[in-house]
């Protein structure tokens, strides 16, 4: 008996639609304008440019620091921009198209200075 293939997930196929939905004849047909890769013992360099207006520039050191950026154009026309450092303290992106935290009221901003301050006595467990 020959077998079916199995049917593909349903969330594979609603991810392969949006992709080939949101694709325009730009992106379909992108090409490579300008990469340059440099690796060298103190860190290594990146760049690449696409012909749909993606780029992407990055540079690293021997410790695993990464600065970089990345950009591409919108669906609706904005120029994206991303500048990020990738460090010690994790990935910390910063960009005009990013959301921004609330600021930390200023009762709670008292609050956390009050307590570092304070810092709490050191607790002694005595033998009964």
């Amino acid at each position: 008996l020959a077998r079916k293939p199995a049917p593909r997930p349903v969330a594979q196929q609603v991810v392969s639609h949006q992709v080939v939905s949101h694709a325009s004849g730009d992106d379909v047909h992108a090409e490579t304008l300008n990469r340059a890769d440099d690796v060298r013992p103190d860190g290594f360099s990146a760049v690449l440019e696409t012909s749909n207006h993606i780029s992407e520039s990055r540079n690293g050191d021997e410790h695993g620091n990464i600065h970089g950026n990345y950009g591409w154009i919108s669906p609706e026309g904005e120029h994206i921009q991303i500048t990020y450092v990738a460090d010690e303290n994790g990935y910390q992106p910063s960009g005009a198209h990013l959301p921004t935290p609330p600021p930390i009221p200023v009762e709670i901003q008292r609050a956390l200075e009050w307590i570092a301050a304070h810092p709490p006595a050191p607790e002694t467990h005595g033998h009964h």
